[in-house]
């Protein structure tokens, strides 16, 4: 879906400034959690939901298994067969808060408009719910997907779209700060039904209002990478998109661990350690 980015009011108040946690462990699936990915296991295209939910997710081929901010991560590249999937299932659906978190260690950022950590948003109309990416350096080539939904934010910084339950375009918030390249930083975005908050390594970046809910769809978990997602296919023995143009123009490039989704707005990160 195209539209424009929403005007975003910056508050005053309304986002906890959270301090940083100091237990330094890998964060434990709780009531309110959805998912939570550890990416600990050592080999294969398996991924392991430790939720109540168990909503494991499948890897493609060319994910790698290095060391990740807690035991085992998993490794990102420019390929088109690098991402993690999950089909839709309803606890996904949390259109009146959501936490999306998790630690990464980016390589390099996008030539084209982002790299998506983890999104539920497709190309298939009525299946767009929400985008957690990171810009890129916006090339003026590509499929250009994602042109449309936010402008340019500088590459490196944390953008978070999302389709709202009330009709009109989707709204598209963007971090203050950077993230930097070949360093471990934890990442979140929160919402509540009222604000839109960024945290990076637990300290609160930015703040949006943001009143409504997010549109319920079917839209299935993409981690890592964009594509259109109807173009995945098993019939090789692992999921890959069967697509004549295999260029990996949205594919997150670095490591990634501790992927966990909320159905509450989190304001602290147990995973933290003090800076």
């Amino acid at each position: 879906m195209r539209g424009l980015a929403a005007v975003a009011v910056v508050l005053l108040v309304g986002c906890a400034h959270a301090p940083a946690g100091t237990t330094g462990s890998a964060p434990v699936a709780d009531s309110a959690t959805v998912a939570l990915w550890h990416m600990d296991e050592p080999s294969g295209t398996h991924l392991v939901d430790t939720g109540r939910f168990h909503l494991d997710a499948t890897a493609g081929r060319d994910v790698t298994r290095p060391f990740g901010r807690f035991n085992g991560g998993l490794g990102f590249q420019s390929s088109l067969d690098s991402f993690a999937f999950m089909p839709f299932a309803p606890p996904l659906d949390a259109p009146g808060a959501l936490t999306i978190e998790a630690w990464l260690y980016p390589i390099d950022w996008s030539f084209y408009e982002d790299t998506p950590i983890v999104a539920r948003w497709t190309e298939e109309a009525n299946k767009q719910s929400w985008l957690f990416t990171i810009a890129g350096r916006r090339a003026n080539s590509g499929p250009g997907f994602h042109r449309g939904l936010f402008p340019d934010a500088g590459a490196g910084r944390l953008i978070f779209v999302y389709q709202p339950t009330a009709a009109g375009p989707p709204r598209a918030y963007t971090s203050t700060s950077m993230l930097e390249t070949e360093r471990w930083t934890h990442v979140a975005v929160t919402f509540d039904g009222k604000v839109v908050c960024f945290y990076i390594d637990g300290e609160l970046d930015a703040q949006f209002a943001s009143p409504g809910a997010i549109r319920s769809s079917d839209a299935p978990i993409l981690i890592g990478n964009y594509f259109d997602v109807r173009l995945l296919s098993g019939m090789r023995g692992d999921l890959h998109p069967e697509t004549l143009d295999q260029t990996a123009y949205y594919a997150y490039q670095g490591r990634m661990d501790e992927l966990r989704i909320s159905n509450v707005a989190r304001q602290s990160f147990p995973s933290l350690v003090p800076r």
